[in-house]
């Protein structure tokens, strides 16, 4: 009866004991989820003074890069293209050989002509001597010479003797200037209109279009940036040289800007960003993301005593990465050089949310 007594005892104070651990580890269990919320309601913020800095317009468009010379090359004359000395890809220099046409006709041509016109050149002497000179023609007056030349056949000769042998001449296709050869349709001992085109890509142009509102933030002489889109790192340097005086049926207008060099990267036609600068002076700046809409009007917030305040700005101007801020005037709000404006998360942010700068 004892060892039955012991036995309830032990057993009601194992229960007792268990309720109690249970209740201390629920209590753990709860204040570390209060602790996790209130960690997780606390809003961090990245925050920047407000001061007065340069700021730059911008006006950003796509491109096309077009070399300053480029030409498509063509032999004067149709005929059988005999051989190509040129791959695409390959430089060449003014005056090199890039194809040569089948030469045969053009030579029989040029011993022809040159036949007649040494008969009509021994017609001529023997006209002359009839007029009582000798073979010296320095000695004949201008214009009598003139006439003889025509009616003995010699100028007529003489012209068709310097047609064939520029003809002949023709026959050998060479580069007008320096450059690289590319499109190549040309074809051995087959009739070709064009052979190449000749790319001189030792320097650049670059064409774009504006909105024809925006073209009061584009001036001859003013700088623009180039990035290729293949390589938006790299940035290139140009100027604007010519602005085309008329808008298109798309409310475009065509401007051209000429890099400034070093290049090697870059080729004939390639697609380009282009950014025109317009410096402004100094304004207060700050990156787009400080500014975000609400009830139509422009709004930041500043950062005061562990709060988000609301404040009212107007955009004066902007660019890629910023906006160029005042003081709102329909809603009469100032801002100041030192003020701490909140640069990040204010999409969530309401006036008076209590925040903590990172």
């Amino acid at each position: 009866m004892n060892m039955e007594k012991h036995i309830a005892t032990a057993t009601i104070a194992f229960i007792i004991c268990l309720f109690t651990s249970c209740g201390r580890n629920g209590e753990k269990v709860r204040s570390d989820a209060r602790g996790q919320a209130m960690s997780m309601s606390e809003t961090y913020v990245d925050t920047m003074t407000l001061t007065m800095s340069p700021f730059k317009r911008q006006v950003v468009c796509n491109g096309r890069l077009k070399a300053v010379k480029k030409s498509d090359l063509m032999f004067p004359y149709q005929g059988i293209t005999m051989e190509l000395f040129v791959k695409e890809g390959q430089w060449v220099k003014k005056g090199d050989l890039i194809a040569t046409l089948d030469k045969r006709e053009r030579q029989r041509n040029l011993e022809k002509a040159e036949h007649d016109l040494f008969k009509a050149d021994v017609d001529l002497t023997d006209k002359l001597i009839g007029l009582g000179f000798g073979e010296d023609r320095s000695e004949v007056p201008e214009e009598l010479l003139k006439r003889a030349e025509v009616t003995s056949g010699y100028y007529d000769a003489r012209f068709r003797a310097e047609e064939a042998q520029e003809a002949l001449e023709n026959c050998d296709l060479v580069a007008p200037f320096s450059g690289r050869v590319a499109n190549i349709e040309a074809q051995a001992h087959q009739r070709n209109e064009k052979v190449c085109t000749l790319i001189d890509d030792s320097a650049f142009d670059v064409e774009f279009k504006v909105l024809e509102d925006e073209l009061i933030n584009i001036k001859k002489g003013q700088s623009v940036k180039i990035s290729p889109f293949i390589d938006e790192e790299s940035t290139f340097q140009g100027t604007v040289a010519a602005i085309n005086p008329q808008v298109d049926e798309k409310g475009l207008v065509k401007i051209t800007a000429t890099l400034a060099g070093g290049f090697q990267s870059l080729i004939d036609g390639m697609n380009v960003r282009v950014v025109a600068e317009e410096h402004l002076g100094k304004m207060y700046v700050v990156p787009k993301d400080a500014v975000v809409e609400r009830d139509g009007y422009h709004v930041i917030f500043r950062y005061r005593a562990g709060h988000a305040v609301w404040t009212y700005v107007d955009v004066a101007h902007s660019n890629i990465n910023s906006f160029a801020i005042t003081g709102c005037k329909r809603k009469e709000t100032t801002i100041e050089e030192g003020d701490i404006v909140i640069t990040s998360g204010n999409l969530n942010l309401a006036d008076g949310t209590e925040v903590k700068p990172r």
